[in-house]
């Protein structure tokens, strides 16, 4: 059993630091927040300012949640003057969280108006996409 699982074969490590590294990755999607920041990011670059307005949120909320996506490379930052507007690293990122939807659409469906609201989300984010990269 120790063989197929890549043991002697130089495979152990991957076996570990890959999983791992994308239980850390996941980790910091975890926030309900960090995601719609991936949401309107996906839209385009934004300062704080303008994701404090759209996510409703305070201005130290957002700054710390960019912080953390900025520590795990999923934001960027540009510099304008006194301005610092972010932006995703990888753009696709948006749209594989809203297939994500799929996977637990059949979960939460049962419960009152969720199941629409998911819906929705997972269109928008996709038809955005399609708009986006047509073809």
């Amino acid at each position: 059993m120790g063989e197929a699982l890549g043991q002697g074969s130089g495979e152990p490590a991957v076996m570990v630091v890959v999983p791992g590294e994308l239980a850390r990755f996941l980790g910091i999607l975890a926030h309900p927040d960090r995601i719609r920041l991936v949401e309107v990011l996906w839209r385009g670059e934004q300062d704080v300012k303008g994701l404090q307005n759209v996510l409703e949120l305070t201005h130290s909320r957002v700054s710390q949640h960019l912080a953390i996506l900025r520590g795990a490379r999923v934001v960027k930052e540009r510099r304008q003057g006194r301005h610092v507007f972010y932006q995703l690293v990888e753009p696709q990122l948006a749209p594989w969280l809203a297939q994500g939807l799929e996977f637990i659409a059949a979960a939460i469906s049962e419960r009152q108006g969720v199941g629409a609201a998911v819906e929705k989300a997972r269109l928008g984010w996709l038809t955005e996409q399609g708009m986006r990269n047509p073809g």
